[in-house]
Formats: structure tokens, sequence, C-alpha cells
């Protein structure tokens, strides 16, 4: 089993839009060198901004989650965006469609 995690923020204004690409690129950074990493890819569709990470384990995501550059995006993220989260625990990498799927189905509010 692996733990995925699915990430959609939308910006409240484009006047953030910098100030997320900023965080953003850190945060990104970050999680490629992440131990327990074993994807990573992002991308933007009807004005969301998705990341779809995919871990060894929950705890390998949480210590990325905490830590440097997404600790900091986190606590900026209020001010910026409104989003949803989702993560579960999955048998493959899931291809984006089905990532997405889950978060639509099962996403939590965030911001």
């Amino acid at each position: 089993m692996v733990y995925v995690s699915v990430t959609g923020l939308r910006l409240k204004s484009l006047i953030h839009l910098p100030r997320f690409y900023w965080h953003a690129t850190r945060a990104f950074r970050q999680v490629r060198a992440a131990d327990g990493l074993l994807f990573a890819d992002a991308r933007t569709l009807q004005h969301f901004h998705h990341t779809l990470t995919v871990w060894q384990d929950r705890a390998s995501m949480h210590s990325y989650l905490r830590a440097g550059a997404h600790r900091k995006a986190m606590r900026a993220f209020p001010s910026i965006a409104t989003g949803m989260v989702c993560g579960y625990e999955s048998e493959r990498i899931p291809d984006w469609e089905a990532a997405l799927a889950e978060w639509h189905q099962h996403g939590r509010e965030v911001g």
C-alpha cells in the first residue's frame, strides 16, 4: 500500500499569484527531495492548482508536511487561497483521473 495526497487550491485573487508561486516552487523543490516520496506532480485544472504526491506511507507525508518550505506555505495559505485536500491509501500509484475523482468525492475543505 502507498499513501496518496491530492490537493487543489484556488487563489482568492490573481493578486496573490506571485506569492502563491513563490511558496509553491519552494515546497515542490522540498517534496522532490523528501524521504519516502514515490511520485510528485502538479497541474492547474479549472482554476485549481493541484498537487498529486504518493508516499511510502502516511508518516513520510506528515514529515514533509510539517517541515521547511511546505510548513511556511501552509501558514501563508489561508490568506491567499481556498481549496480541498484528500489523503488515502491505495494499492498503486493512481493516475490523475483516479486521484482527482477521489479528491472530488472525499476531499475536505481548507482555508
